[in-house]
């Protein structure tokens, strides 16, 4: 399917591995000019290359910035060129009992995960409004609805960027410009590869058999039984990046594997 993508420009936070770089790559195979960003200079470049080797006719490009600190989001915003499209992917993770996250962390979390998009999206949104055409895309997580106990945290400022999302989504009517959230849920990005591999060798199992457990044990409810790959959740990102998704505005969109049971 032509996603009609040849002629937009996009920016992806956090998007050096991972959701973010799947994204990047989807994107480019649909022939748009992607933006990638993540907080080393070195790590862009080197991505950036690698990009270019994987797509020869591709246009893409980096810049580096650390959404932790404000110093450098302004700088990337000075430099980021008129865009199209936008995703909101950059996070940040952390399992820790409620009890033991000490204020620090809470600021931390919402600094990087929620004022990230929130900062990037109060500088496209004018822009977008008045090219009468546009895409905001907030990556959040199923555990914006899904609350995990493991990281209340974590879960608080994902259902603040479906927030936001819908908010923005409220200050497009009438226009051609959209504001959606996409809802993954467990995936097999690098952050939780590394998690999964870490239990698997506490416990001397397999990654099959930890994920295996992973589902059984705390996430009984997905339908899905294991975890979902980078590539499925960019392609949703990728469609409701496209002029394809006119009529979807406002909505939060779930590519979790069918582990919340509401309908709604």
């Amino acid at each position: 399917m032509d996603l009609q993508l040849h002629n937009k420009t996009a920016f992806i936070s956090g998007s050096t591995a991972g959701i973010g770089l799947a994204i990047a790559e989807v994107l480019l195979k649909e022939n748009a000019t992607v933006i990638i960003n993540g907080r080393k200079e070195n790590q862009v470049e080197e991505v950036v290359k690698t990009l270019q080797q994987a797509f020869p006719n591709g246009r893409v490009s980096g810049i580096a910035a650390d959404f932790g600190k404000k110093e450098e989001v302004d700088t990337l915003i000075k430099k980021l060129p008129p865009i199209d499209i936008l995703v909101n992917n950059v996070g940040i993770f952390e399992p820790k009992p409620f009890a033991e996250i000490p204020d620090e962390d809470w600021f931390h979390f919402f600094e990087v995960n929620v004022m990230s998009g929130v900062r990037l999206s109060r500088h496209v949104f004018p822009q977008l409004l008045q090219q009468n055409w546009g895409r905001i895309i907030f990556v959040s997580s199923k555990s914006a609805v899904f609350i995990p106990d493991e990281m209340i945290h974590y879960g608080m400022t994902k259902t603040a960027q479906v927030a936001i999302a819908r908010g923005l989504a409220e200050l497009t009517k009438g226009t051609n410009v959209t504001v959606n959230s996409v809802l993954p849920g467990p995936t097999k990005s690098r952050g939780v590869g590394d998690f999964v591999n870490s239990l698997a060798t506490q416990e001397n199992v397999s990654f099959d058999e930890m994920e295996s457990r992973f589902f059984q044990n705390f996430r009984p409810t997905s339908l899905l039984q294991r975890f979902a790959t980078t590539e499925e959740v960019a392609n949703m990102v990728a469609y409701v990046a496209s002029p394809l998704a006119s009529a979807t505005n406002g909505a939060a969109l779930r590519v979790e594997g069918g582990l919340i049971r509401s309908i709604l």
